[in-house]
């Protein structure tokens, strides 16, 4: 069914902004997904913060086009049915949600992606970035090392502590 052309023109510009805000693009070949299966992923996606597009794949690149980081970056792996997982708060949790939804369907293939500053991510970028932790997995891993002197230092002297104490009580008795 062809699209109208104040349709494909909303849609441009819902995609020029959408890709405008992005942190990470990666996109997948998803032909022989059920419409459940796709259901399941938007939600899995939605759940980590990252938006799941099905669109024409000249649209997106229209959108890319309007888009000055975008200009110069290689869409010649936009070929196909395509479905584009984007987010705007995390550079690794596109690549991470297909990568683990790729594990329990094997109709859906990473292709590849695109950063916000306009480099193309090939395949073996994307499943890298997939295999990566979080923001928050990082952020968590920072926050531990940074606390892991005072916790050890805590323990130092709460142990130090409890004989000072104990030899008190020693000497008391």
């Amino acid at each position: 069914m062809a699209i109208s052309k104040d349709k494909k023109n909303t849609l441009v510009a819902d995609l020029t902004e959408l890709l405008s805000s992005a942190k990470t693009t990666v996109y997948a070949k998803y032909q022989g997904l059920t419409v459940a299966e796709i259901q399941e992923l938007r939600k899995a996606a939605r759940e980590a913060g990252v938006k799941i597009k099905v669109v024409k794949n000249r649209l997106v690149r229209v959108a890319m086009g309007q888009i000055a980081v975008y200009k110069d970056t290689d869409t010649t792996g936009l070929t196909g049915q395509l479905l584009y997982a984007v987010s705007a708060d995390d550079e690794v949790m596109p690549a991470k949600v297909l990568a683990e939804f790729a594990k329990k369907h094997d109709a859906l293939t990473l292709v590849g992606g695109f950063n916000d500053l306009g480099a193309s991510l090939s395949t073996d970028d994307v499943k890298a970035l997939a295999a990566m932790p979080s923001k928050n997995e990082l952020i968590a891993q920072v926050v531990t090392q940074l606390l892991s002197p005072a916790t050890d230092s805590i323990s130092a002297l709460s142990g130090g502590l409890s004989g000072i104490v104990s030899g008190l009580e020693a000497h008391a008795n």
